[in-house]
């Protein structure tokens, strides 16, 4: 028979914080320390149990919250939204998820989800695939190339210490060291107020600045044949070992395992046989930011320029316009000062990147596009009742300076009413030659006109591509020379090719590129129509 005294359960649980003293009977002086705690963490399902009595019980005894931060996770659904059972196995398992993609793509997957906000996750398989290939590959690709190109080089631990200081190094790796140190001081900042939820993006995004921007901007840093006396090399080497080491540091809580693995390869095993120091990346201590690394002007820079950059490919992709080609020029549009000095300092990695001869800057969009504007007839309707018609055809017949004006904050008066930038609807209608995009205060505009010379350039371009694919077929590693044989019967082509040999053969780091009349073996490539055989061998 169940007596009257029965108490539910979590009362108990409740009760911890004084409990495990057996306090205020004893420890007086321990619990003192401990209380309230800094923070408790557990499910959502324990607002009205855990959570519930510690604050009860705290509140009628103490007059206390038990707690400073309570950190909650959320729920893990299935696929389908149901709540996962044993009995009607509607979740994949656990065990082969872990062996078929490990345990940090699954352990990245989940941190780095709704869960974190306290709200449900939906488990899908493809999700730990998917961080796989976004965050895992992307940052072991990472650590491969640097281990690759510092042994084909014979970058010893002494190289690095050789290099310049960090303010004295390009300017592409000044950005990228400002960047980490910028996360660190967030990841730190997140963490010590335990908003959790803030801490795992900014990792997975510093892994995109990595890999997409700084390394494959600096790839010919580290192609090219190291020189008697190369400091631009060993800065992009130390750099890139300096950021590796540090980051894997930085993200070892999300990515116990592959971090480890990267610092075990790139710290533990290079050092001397009497060298001290942790033997283990989570015995290392957790990273503090550098504030004299950190550069917000060059960090605001290099963003405007990514989306610049970001634009085009945007504009090139739908438009049909193959990277390849090279284009006369794209014209950078932005009423802020700081985005036309952005760009003006930054114009060779601009046209680098969209493969543009030329980049313009400037603050009058008339350049690129036809400006009109057109009545915003949702707010201007209620407010101007039948007299909308008039104002309607006034504002169609507005200068393209009028409706600058009016988006830069001035209101025009138009037959007694006052028109400011949200009573228009703006369109822009690219010039001819031009195709234009637009996003926040930027706007580009890229000039899409061919002429022989580029037309023949994007040739020369093609088959660098098609050259560097038969090297990835060969097996060839990525540091190896070679030697290039051709043949066409294709004048255009041949010309084109002839041109830019001397830039074919930087990029498929070949020794020779000759041109015989006939080929018995070798690979037959279509570049754009025109049919070339190329047979490519190791260079002696």
């Amino acid at each position: 028979r169940r007596v009257p005294e029965v108490l539910d359960v979590w009362f108990e649980s409740g009760s911890m914080p004084y409990a495990q003293h057996h306090y205020p009977f004893e420890n007086a002086d321990t619990f003192d320390l401990k209380f309230p705690a800094d923070f408790i963490a557990e499910g959502l399902d324990q607002t009205r149990g855990w959570f519930y009595t510690l604050l009860v019980l705290a509140s009628a005894v103490f007059d206390e919250i038990p707690f400073r931060n309570c950190v909650v996770n959320g729920l893990i659904l299935a696929e389908d939204g149901h709540k996962m059972s044993k009995s009607l196995k509607n979740y994949p398992d656990p065990m082969k998820v872990l062996s078929t993609y490990g345990a940090d793509p699954l352990r990245a997957y989940l941190i780095n989800s709704p869960l974190l906000r306290a709200e449900p996750l939906r488990f899908t398989e493809a999700g730990v695939k998917e961080v796989t290939r976004t965050v895992i590959l992307p940052l072991w690709n990472a650590y491969s190339f640097f281990t690759t190109y510092a042994e084909a080089d014979g970058i010893t631990r002494r190289d690095l210490a050789d290099a310049p200081p960090p303010g004295d190094r390009p300017e592409l790796d000044r950005w990228v060291l400002s960047m980490l140190q910028s996360l660190i001081s967030r990841v730190n900042e997140m963490m010590e107020g335990y908003y959790l939820y803030a801490v795992v993006p900014p990792m997975i995004e510093f892994i995109d600045h990595l890999t997409k921007w700084y390394i494959r901007r600096s790839r010919r840093r580290f192609w090219r044949v190291r020189a008697a006396s190369d400091n631009d090399k060993l800065s992009a080497f130390a750099t890139l070992y300096d950021v590796l080491v540090t980051f894997s540091k930085v993200i070892a809580p999300v990515l116990p395992f592959v971090t480890e693995e990267i610092y075990q390869g790139l710290v533990v095993t290079q050092r001397e046989p009497d060298e001290q120091g942790p033997v283990a990346v989570h015995l290392s201590d957790y990273p503090t930011a550098r504030r004299d690394l950190i550069d917000g002007t060059l960090e605001q820079q290099m963003a405007i320029v990514r989306s610049v950059v970001t634009l085009g490919r945007s504009l090139r992709v739908t438009n049909g316009l193959r990277v390849r080609q090279p284009l006369h020029s794209i014209t950078v549009f932005g009423k802020e000062q700081q985005i036309l000095e952005a760009v003006n300092a930054h114009t060779s990695i601009i046209a680098d990147e969209l493969n543009v001869k030329q980049v313009i800057t400037g603050v009058d969009e008339s350049a690129g596009v036809d400006i009109r504007a057109k009545a915003n007839f949702r707010t201007l309707g209620p407010r101007l009742g039948v007299a909308i018609r008039e104002v309607a055809s006034a504002i169609a017949e507005l200068s393209g300076d009028s409706i600058e004006s009016i988006l830069d904050g001035t209101a025009v008066e138009i037959h007694g009413h006052r028109i400011t930038a949200g009573d228009i609807v703006v369109q822009r209608t690219p010039r001819p030659g031009m195709v234009v995009a637009a996003e926040g205060p930027l706007s580009v505009a890229l000039d899409v006109n061919l002429s022989d010379d580029l037309r023949a350039e994007g040739l020369a371009r093609e088959l660098v591509n098609r050259i560097q694919q038969l090297r990835r077929d060969d097996g060839l590693a990525v540091s190896d020379r070679i030697a290039v044989t051709w043949a066409t019967d294709d004048a255009y082509l041949a010309e084109a090719l002839e041109r830019h040999r001397e830039m074919i053969m930087t990029e498929v780091l070949a020794q020779s590129f000759e041109r015989v009349r006939t080929l018995e073996d070798g690979q037959i490539l279509n570049v754009d129509g025109a049919t070339v055989q190329v047979q490519i061998e190791r260079a002696h």
